[in-house]
């Protein structure tokens, strides 16, 4: 069994859902974990339970690292499972896919290729596989002179992008930002440590292989 596979077993045994587990550079070790469906929101005791049981586990198992972290996932959650793209639905999203997709210009006349798009996340068609990536519409500027303006916004049509889970490379939600609520948020997910407002720097919850607190 992978340390992946390891790492999830201790977490759901412990009636949390892992949403992703890696292991970046020197010796660190990262699991991101939630409640099932997101509710309630993890919480520091959250972390310091699922920490205490992976030392275990990965001792046992001998898995080598230098530092273990275990947090919620973020306003950026990553979305990693087909149960993920069906739980947030209706919710915006960035998606890198492993080839470019060639983008046709709205008169029809160029193209150019990319693969990295942001929108809102859909279902399929009924029949068809996979899901629907919608392109809000963007407005772009163009020259010239239009009364007694020298620039006139262009609304680009809408364009949506059917995909399966195997095309993609990496996807996340995008966080959605409210100023003027001094709100920041990302639905339906709730995240105690993330949702309390980014102007207030709210305390890190995340926790070390140490049982101590990250700062």
């Amino acid at each position: 069994m992978s340390w992946q596979a390891e790492v999830e077993q201790a977490v759901t045994g412990l009636g949390y859902e892992m949403v992703e587990a890696e292991r970046p550079t020197g010796g660190l070790l990262r699991v991101f974990i939630e409640n099932p469906n997101g509710v309630p929101a993890i919480t520091v005791d959250d972390c310091e339970r699922v920490t205490r049981q992976l030392q275990y586990v990965l001792e046992v198992q001998q898995v080598d690292y230098q530092r273990l972290e275990v947090s919620s996932p973020g306003l950026d959650r990553p979305l990693k499972k087909a149960q993920d793209y069906e739980r947030f639905l209706g919710e915006r999203a960035e998606i890198t896919f492993k080839t470019p997709v060639v983008v046709n210009s709205p008169d029809g006349k160029s193209a150019y290729k990319q693969k990295k798009f942001a929108g809102r996340l859909e279902a399929a068609p009924q029949g068809q596989d996979g899901w629907v990536l919608v392109l809000e519409a963007e407005e772009q500027k163009k020259t010239g002179k239009v009364g007694a303006r020298k620039k006139a916004a262009v609304e680009e049509p809408a364009m949506a992008l059917g995909f399966t889970l195997d095309e993609v490379r990496e996807a996340r939600l995008v966080p959605v930002v409210d100023f003027k609520g001094k709100k920041v948020h990302a639905t339906p997910t709730t995240e105690a440590e993330n949702a309390e407002s980014a102007l207030d720097e709210p305390e890190d919850k995340s926790f070390n292989d140490n049982g101590d607190r990250n700062r």
